[in-house]
């Protein structure tokens, strides 16, 4: 009886790679909407108005549902967060080649630098590639099989 309990127990608790992935796409999920009523560079072109805040809004629920998939730690969160990480490298890399720093410097009100926007673009690519190897490699962590989050 007691090596169920313990069992039971391990199942229970959350590693620490599940929490501190939820922490991030929790931070994300406050990144996005936090964006709301803000230009936002999307597939090579930059939305304005109600277009942008409808591409906030979805972009907040599937940073939301995410987070809560990480916490439920529900196997289909795995192939998700694997989609989303792959959509948001071509999405960066897209903003990257296609907009030039003139439509930044027209939308900014000032000059932009075109060596650190290359830099920070590059630095997000790298992080969401290490990032998606880490979810990779930790499938194990998404043990609950449940197709619904509640």
């Amino acid at each position: 009886m007691e090596d169920s309990d313990i069992d039971n127990e391990q199942e229970l608790r959350r590693p620490l790679g599940i929490t501190l992935l939820g922490g991030l796409y929790l931070f994300f999920f406050m990144l996005t909407v936090s964006s709301y009523g803000h230009p936002f560079p999307f597939f090579g072109t930059i939305y304005h108005g109600k277009i942008a805040g409808l591409l906030v809004f979805f972009d907040s629920l599937i940073c939301l549902y995410l987070f809560l998939g990480l916490m439920k730690r529900q196997s289909l969160t795995w192939y998700l967060l694997l989609v989303y990480n792959a959509f948001e490298l071509v999405n960066t890399a897209t903003n990257l080649l296609v907009i030039t720093s003139a439509e930044l410097e027209k939308i900014v009100g000032e000059k932009v630098d075109t060596t650190g926007l290359f830099a920070s673009n590059i630095s997000v690519v790298l992080a969401i590639l290490l990032l998606s190897v880490f979810i990779f490699h930790h499938r194990g962590y998404f043990t609950n099989r449940s197709k619904y989050l509640f």
